[in-house]
């Protein structure tokens, strides 16, 4: 059984007020204490392995009550960097810290018995561990070098460590820095609570950040121009995203299983990746946004209070989709002022393989489909409608949306299934192929639809009855009775026979 349960907040406390406490306290550090690994006989010459003495010196710091680890400009080979609270690893202008290569030097934090993570406890290894940490974190101007160390023992007979790990952990910041070439992700973070990333970069290896049972959490400023995820994870609670550059060779965001009071901000996310999806080799971007709980593996829980805003998108594979899995059950999520162009291969998805979910709102999105490209590789399958595909849900709202294409689809531009309830105040597509409807509903008992830019439905004839007079048989040289059956969904227009 996964062990994932973990206390609720008091739920007076408002999302914005934990965010201020997070964006304003910072850490207490101690006013004095700085400790220069090249005191405790750090070499730097990117040859000598330094674990040794970048671990003395953070433990003088600790045993001194804490204070800043201080790398000055140099290449520091390591393995694993030891972090322990009170302790700032500050990495000026200049210094670098290289994952060794040899894979015997990495520590690895041990997840809670009884999770799915606590299978494999080597897969936690990281160029620098935090664990069981309060009041940590690691700043400046240098560079965190995961060195490409592939593990062939390791997940897909390639991945090594973490370039950072932080497990069991809180009030952590990690400002500033750049890490490049992480063996696994730039950054995981588990069981860990009130997380500040400021200002990162990344570039390469697989995830950008991801979280997995993480509270009170802010990313804000990075860029992350990763191969896998930019950023994902699974139960999030009081996450905010904002002010970010995710370019990915797999997903802009992605979240993989439930979270509740979710803020996704003032994002651009764009394809094709700088950096290649290291097991496929791919470059292509595949979803801007993706929200399936459930989907790696058994993840209970809800998807809830979730507002993603002011995003930019351009080339993803699909703009965003939303799939709830078995035991997952959606509360309220909003996409409000979304733009993506370049959409590649298939439309807008929001559905439920369980309960229905309880309200999604879409307001004021403009999507442009171009033309699928065939050879690029996506994950996604095809949808019914090219434009948005919504089933099992309990109230939908579109305000505002528009979608066009490059080329006309014979298929409708949106299908509902299943709605209980639709509103649709403000839509404009591009006009159907041929006679095809706009949107197809089926079992939408609820309906209000204003303000629709092209005919739902165009008028034609779907059927036509032909008989003699009074009903009887048909005489050649004698008067007949035509009836034919016009479909106008209420609109002007003349059917064709």
């Amino acid at each position: 059984m996964n062990n994932y349960r973990r206390s609720s907040l008091p739920s007076g406390i408002a999302l914005n007020a934990i965010l201020t406490v997070l964006l304003t306290a910072g850490l207490a550090w101690p006013a004095s204490g700085v400790f220069n690994v090249r005191d405790f006989g750090a070499v730097a010459d990117g040859k000598t392995l330094d674990t040794a003495a970048i671990n003395k010196a953070i433990d003088a710091c600790t045993a001194a009550g804490g204070g800043q680890v201080l790398l000055p400009p140099g290449t520091y080979l390591s393995g694993t960097v030891i972090l322990k609270s009170n302790v700032m690893l500050r990495l000026d202008a200049g210094a670098r810290l290289v994952g060794t290569p040899d894979l015997t030097q990495y520590q690895y934090y041990t997840p809670p018995t009884g999770t799915a993570e606590a299978r494999n406890p080597r897969w936690h290894r990281a160029l620098v561990l935090i664990s069981g940490v309060e009041n940590a974190g690691i700043s400046g101007d240098g560079i965190i070098d995961g060195n490409k160390v592939n593990d062939p023992t390791g997940e897909e007979r390639m991945r090594g460590p973490h370039a950072v790990l932080a497990g069991g952990s809180r009030n952590l910041t990690i400002r500033d820095i750049y890490i490049k070439d992480a063996a696994n992700y730039a950054m995981m973070l588990e069981w860990t609570d009130q997380i500040d990333i400021q200002n990162v970069k990344v570039t390469g290896g697989w995830d950008g950040a991801h979280l997995r049972v993480c509270r009170d959490v802010v990313i804000s400023g990075c860029q992350f121009y990763t191969g896998d995820d930019s950023i994902a994870g699974r139960y999030w609670e009081n996450v905010l995203v904002t002010n970010c550059v995710l370019n990915s060779s797999c997903n802009g965001v992605r979240v993989i299983g439930p979270a509740k009071r979710l803020i996704i901000q003032n994002l651009l996310i764009y394809g094709p990746g700088l950096h290649p999806h290291r097991t496929s080799g791919r470059y292509n971007l595949l979803a801007g946004i993706y929200l399936q709980p459930g989907s790696w593996d058994p993840s209970a829980g809800d998807l809830d209070d979730v507002l993603i805003s002011d995003i930019t998108m351009r080339n993803p594979a699909t703009p965003f989709r939303l799939i709830m899995n078995k035991n997952n059950k959606g509360g309220e999520i909003v996409f409000d002022r979304i733009s993506a162009t370049g959409v590649y291969r298939g439309g807008i998805s929001l559905e439920s393989n369980d309960v229905p979910v309880q309200r999604v709102l879409l307001r004021d999105i403009s999507i442009e489909y171009g033309k699928d490209d065939k050879t690029l590789k996506a994950e996604h399958r095809a949808l019914p409608a090219w434009g948005l595909t919504a089933r099992n849900l309990k109230e939908l709202l579109l305000e505002n949306v528009r979608m066009t294409a490059v080329e006309q689809d014979g298929r409708p531009a949106m299908i509902l299934d299943d709605v209980q309830k639709v509103s649709v105040d403000g839509l404009r597509t591009s006009p159907p192929a041929g006679d095809g409807a706009v949107i197809v509903m089926n079992n939408v008992p609820q309906q209000e639809i204003r303000d629709v830019g092209v005919p739902l439905l165009a008028p034609r004839c779907i059927g036509l009855a032909v008989a003699g007079p009074g009903g009887g048989a048909i005489v050649a040289g004698r008067p007949l009775l035509a009836t034919a059956t016009i479909v106008n969904a209420t609109q002007a227009g003349l059917g064709k026979i």
